[in-house]
């Protein structure tokens, strides 16, 4: 992409979210309204379950609200939504937020004691349960702290109210006057989780300032048309596939085709079916679909861009040529942060620079790292030093409070000890305040910016990011395990890391039993790939467990006399792992 269509882009984008603030009333929800009467019944949401048109959004939206009023739920009382991907997740979150009531977005991944903390740590007044994730909603009742209102929606376990019956009773005609709360982009909307850099998922707040800022900012840079379709298999659950993807491309009029989950198999069929024009990628998914053997359909379609976060630079040019794909827009962003980049022009690898006119508004940069106490380097005077180029540092995103600079907030999480550890305090002057991303980066002499790896124990894989605490804790918990650490280790011709652990045991240990006890508690992106089993754990003066020499081990087995166990996809089962099979895994021949 040339500088002149970069920056058309950039203004673009600054066009439509440069209003948000000036008019604070206006919410995403009210935006969908508007579109409801500009477009009417053009398809708005589209999947092979349901589809709905722009009216029929908004009028199911306005049920949802009117459901809401009638259980008497106060400004800023949470519901929690358990539901896998479909038309009618988006038309419940905003019909709630659209009279004030704020919506945690359950992953639905997640079951037993890892969903039971979710769903605490935000207190809700009811919660919502697709009739189809009702089996893993049972195996975290028993630790669940909140007296909510449970509902099913769809034809779940009798003992529960059904919602999709209850709000039968409601129209879904524009709300009165007397039924309109006065909402303002200032309140909260969502409650999205994330894993953060240590510990269990933490629910980021996420208001309805952020809700325009991103459906808008995006809208702006992927010139999204009435003529867009995007193909969006990502969880909506996640703010990428929920709130981007979705408000995007119907700020612009489009329609978004949703599916409940990626399969490679389905991907390049879909996009041709349902004429796409978009797709929304993290970068394992490019991945996965480069391995996938040729078909017709991937190179018939009609896109012109692609958009996401995660795409490698070796994978980039392949994927770019084999698919045929006009452009990418490559991002970073997270979920709770202020620190956003955005790579327009189509550099391999980078995700982003900022634009010298922009530099005031986007406040990026990286600070010096010490990665043996995990946090950033000060001087003599006490303040941060700022990185050179292609030095390695942590990105940060000064937190500003100026109400127009809407992208420049950090609103925090509903812990206050948790928000409190993402602020890096006196950075560059007394009294500043800055974001901390938990990510090293480095930045070359053009203002570029490449990701490296996360801070501290968390590592990537599959697209998500994996707290080794979370891990270790459900490793703990089963009989015969007495000590565990875990960490991720590289393995060629993947994304992020795979999960590790190594493991003090009993001699009673049963493998099999292990496995189905990760299964019902872990999602499987946390599952270790594999277990190291040992005598004894060297740990610290202060008691913390020591990862360098096993990470630089890795799972090779002729590093190590320790037994290690490969979770075999094929057989379902850990197995011993030989050389033979090391070395099968090492040259890509496993399917992981």
């Amino acid at each position: 992409m040339s500088d002149l269509s970069s920056n058309k882009a950039w203004r673009r984008a600054l066009e439509l979210t440069a209003p948000i603030a000036d008019n604070p009333q206006r919410t995403f929800p009210t935006v969908i309204e508007e579109l409801a009467e500009r477009f009417g019944e053009a398809p708005a949401l589209l999947s092979d379950r349901e589809s709905l048109t722009y009216a029929g959004l908004a009028e199911r939206s306005n049920v949802y609200a009117r459901w809401a009023l009638a259980q008497g739920l106060a400004k800023n009382d949470v519901v929690c939504l358990f539901m896998p991907n479909r038309p009618e997740y988006v038309a419940l979150w905003l019909g709630i937020t659209r009279v004030g009531g704020v919506v945690a977005l359950l992953n639905t991944n997640l079951s037993g004691p890892a969903l039971a903390h979710c769903i605490n740590v935000v207190a809700p007044r009811h919660i919502v349960v697709a009739a189809e994730l009702f089996d893993a909603f049972t195996t975290a009742r028993p630790a669940l702290a909140a007296r909510a209102t449970i509902w099913s929606h769809g034809n779940g376990p009798g003992e529960f109210p059904r919602l999709d019956r209850d709000v039968e009773r409601f129209v879904g005609g524009p709300l009165s006057q007397a039924e309109r709360r006065p909402v303002t982009i200032d309140e909260p909307a969502l409650l999205i989780y994330t894993s953060g850099t240590t510990g269990l998922p933490k629910a980021a707040r996420v208001g309805h300032a952020r809700l325009m800022q991103w459906s808008h900012w995006f809208a702006g840079l992927m010139d999204t048309r009435p003529t867009d379709r995007m193909y969006n298999c990502l969880p909506l659950y996640h703010s990428v596939g929920g709130v981007l993807a979705t408000g995007a491309v119907l700020v612009g009029g489009g329609s978004v085709v949703i599916r409940d989950k990626f399969s490679a198999r389905h991907f390049w069929p879909d996009v041709v079916r349902w004429e796409c024009t978009l797709f929304q990628y993290i970068g394992e998914l490019c991945r996965y679909l480069l391995h996938t053997e040729s078909q017709p359909d991937e190179t018939r379609h009609r896109l012109r861009m692609c958009c996401g976060n995660g795409l490698r630079s070796d994978v980039w040019n392949d994927f770019k040529d084999r698919f045929r794909i006009p452009r990418i827009l490559e991002f970073y962003a997270a979920t709770e942060g202020n620190v956003s980049l955005f790579n327009l022009e189509g550099k391999p690898g980078a995700i982003g620079r900022i634009p010298p006119f922009l530099a005031h508004r986007f406040t990026a940069t990286l600070v010096r790292f010490d990665a043996g106490r995990e946090e950033p380097v000060r001087n003599e005077q006490g303040f941060c030093v700022r990185c050179a180029p292609n030095e390695v540092g942590e990105a940060i995103g000064k937190i500003v409070g100026d109400p127009a600079n809407v992208a420049g907030r950090f609103e925090g999480y509903t812990s206050v000890d948790a928000t409190e550890k993402k602020v890096l305090r006196d950075v560059f002057t007394p009294g500043d305040a800055w974001f901390r991303t938990g990510d090293l980066m480095r930045r070359d002499e053009r203002g570029y910016f490449y990701f490296v790896d996360r801070v501290g124990d968390t590592f990537r894989w599959k697209g998500e990011n994996v707290a080794t605490s979370e891990v270790s804790i459900a490793l703990c918990a089963f009989p015969g395990v007495k000590e565990a650490t875990v960490y991720g280790v590289a393995i060629p011709g993947t994304d992020g890391r795979a999960g590790m652990a190594a493991l003090v045991a009993d001699e009673r240990l049963e493998l099999a039993a292990l496995r189905t006890h990760l299964l019902e508690r872990l999602p499987d992106y946390a599952r270790p790939l594999f277990l190291r089993i040992r005598r004894e754990i060297e740990v610290t003066a202060t008691f913390k467990y020591t990862k360098t020499e096993f990470v630089r081990q890795g799972y090779d087995p002729a590093a190590t006399t320790d037994p290690i166990y490969f979770a075999d996809p094929e057989r379902h089962a850990f197995v011993r792992l030989d050389q033979g099979t090391y070395e099968r895994i090492q040259a890509g021949r496993i399917r992981l």
